[in-house]
């Protein structure tokens, strides 16, 4: 009887991820091999194993970290032909295939009318290595437009001013507080770019408040207005300046999920079961998308059931 069980387990948890298949396979050939010991064990050992077995198959899943592309669709009358952005977040420099070909070969295949940059794609403590493959592989095939996350001020002075000489030295737009009209497929659209919440710690201009302010006041109502910023906690901002589209990073997804039920467990500054861990958000006119990001390596804790992902958002 058990091991009928054991078997119909092994065969219902085969997935996709291949150290995880094998692991389940070895975990239960051992155990069908050690039955007679099993066995001979008391009840209540014999429970904490199934037990501990039963987490390891529930978890072992939520592991499986492969890059995903999530799309997202919006409407708006103001678009009068399709537009197509690619949102990339919160990189940290993390690997993705060989010259990150993985990373680059999917924004490809999505055929991108621009890429956006939405902050932390450098690390403070990582190496640029892997950034820099990257900005390789795209720089001068797509429009490019760049905004700070947090970690790129945490480095220090010297370190921030070494990444933006790497953004600056393959034509990437940097975007501080800035406002650019762009004509995309014959559609109107302003996208403004402000620097991370920490910017003032590498440099006392850099004031998100100010930024905030400088660039609504330049804002033209009949144009789409998208706002590239990392952090999602500044929806109601977006908001109250009517913004078309907020496009955001910086909570990883929540880091753990359980799909379905919790959209997160903890992002930085939003604190236990964020409100804006990641998807879509939408609030009197202005929707709000928030990347889970791509940090994989980077990161202490392991992403669960949060697989790091490339959003694509089309404008229809």
């Amino acid at each position: 009887m058990i091991e009928t069980i054991l078997i119909t387990i092994k065969i219902a948890t085969y997935g996709k991820c291949k150290a995880y298949n094998l692991a389940v396979i070895l975990s239960f050939d051992i155990i069908q091999v050690n039955m007679q010991k099993f066995k001979n064990l008391s009840k209540e050992t014999r429970i904490k194993l199934i037990i501990l077995a039963v987490l390891i198959i529930l978890i072992g899943p939520g592991l499986y970290n492969k890059l995903k592309v999530v799309n997202y669709t919006l409407e708006s009358d103001k678009i009068i032909s399709p537009v197509r952005i690619a949102l990339v977040t919160d990189l940290h420099s993390c690997k993705y295939g060989e010259n990150e070909c993985e990373l680059i070969d999917a924004i490809d295949a999505q055929n991108p009318d621009l890429i956006l940059l939405g902050g932390d794609i450098f690390d403070d403590k990582m190496s640029d290595d892997n950034t820099i493959a990257f900005l390789e592989g795209i720089y001068n095939r797509y429009p490019i437009y760049y905004v700070t996350g947090n970690h790129e001020f945490w480095g220090g002075v010297d370190q921030y001013y070494s990444q933006m000489d790497i953004l600056d030295r393959y034509g990437i737009h940097r975007l501080q507080g800035d406002l650019v009209h762009l004509d995309i497929n014959g559609n109107d659209i302003t996208l403004v770019g402000v620097d991370d919440y920490d910017g003032y710690l590498v440099d006392s201009d850099l004031i998100l408040e100010n930024q905030f302010v400088d660039a609504y006041l330049s804002l033209d109502a009949d144009s789409y207005n998208i706002i590239l910023s990392h952090r999602p906690e500044y929806f109601d901002t977006y908001e109250a300046q009517d913004y078309d589209l907020a496009l955001c990073g910086h909570a990883h997804g929540g880091q753990w999920r359980i799909p379905g039920i919790l959209n997160g467990l903890y992002a930085p500054n939003q604190g236990l079961f964020p409100q804006y861990a990641g998807g879509m958000y939408e609030e009197d006119g202005t929707t709000m998308i928030v990347s889970r990001g791509l940090a994989r390596e980077s990161t202490l804790i392991p992403r669960l059931y949060n697989r790091p992902e490339l959003v694509i958002i089309d404008l229809t």
